[in-house]
């Protein structure tokens, strides 16, 4: 299986973010993120391993009740990252 740049997987990374921010505060489980960027499942969720170790995103392991997931997980923004974008987004804007 062909290797995807470096360069190409930070874009991928730049798009998850920017998809997770569209979708705040709503956490939204890998299957969707992956239909989404139209990428496979294991590689999203590579890449999102990835962007939760930089603090980035949060993983959330728990359903609404209070009750682990055995082998899902939902995602959202951290707040750092999302004032980040949202200062972004503010400041293309003025």
């Amino acid at each position: 299986m062909p290797r995807i740049s470096q360069v190409k997987e930070e874009k991928i990374k730049e798009a998850i973010l920017a998809f997770l921010f569209q979708h705040t505060p709503k956490a939204l489980f890998t299957y969707h993120i992956a239909q989404e960027l139209a990428r496979d499942e294991e590689f999203i969720k590579r890449l999102l391993l990835e962007l939760e170790g930089k603090e980035f995103i949060l993983g959330v392991r728990k359903n609404p009740e209070g009750q682990d997931y055995s082998r899902r997980i939902r995602w959202r923004l951290s707040d750092k990252a999302y004032q980040a974008y949202k200062n972004l987004n503010h400041n293309q804007e003025s």
